[in-house]
């Protein structure tokens, strides 16, 4: 069982898109698959499905596909989980950092749901910084 459901989803994107797979499945949780759809609209994953695993509708399953350009490179470069178990991180939206020069984004878990960093500034709302993404 793992404990850090969304450390564990940012690895498995990391790790598809480092060896060229198109396809990743998750556990079904909610709050992943609200990062998978912000993920999504950010222009990383290109689909996000959500299928019962075997005949029962209880356990289900969240398959995302990444997104490559027209040479085969994932636009997914990397990851760095910010908040972790051990450690929470709050951040008010006014120390909600540009990544990488604006060519990543920082996902941010707020009282208004999943938002990236430049939702957060734009919004005034601050919360829980996951993880960033470029």
């Amino acid at each position: 069982m793992v404990t850090d459901r969304i450390g564990d989803f940012i690895i498995r994107l990391q790790n598809a898109a480092r060896i060229g797979k198109a396809n990743v499945s998750m556990p079904y949780s909610s709050h992943v698959l609200a990062i998978a759809k912000k993920l999504k609209e950010l222009g990383f994953i290109a689909t996000v499905d959500v299928k019962a695993i075997g005949d029962s509708d209880v356990k289900k399953e969240i398959k995302a596909t990444l997104v490559f350009d027209e040479r085969g490179q994932p636009k997914l470069r990397g990851v760095k989980r910010i908040s972790k178990p051990g450690r929470r991180l709050y951040v008010p939206f006014t120390a909600a950092h540009r990544v990488k020069g604006g060519t990543g984004v920082g996902i941010i878990s707020s009282s208004s749901g999943v938002v990236s960093d430049t939702e957060a500034r734009k919004n005034r709302v601050g919360g829980e910084t996951l993880f960033e993404i470029w």
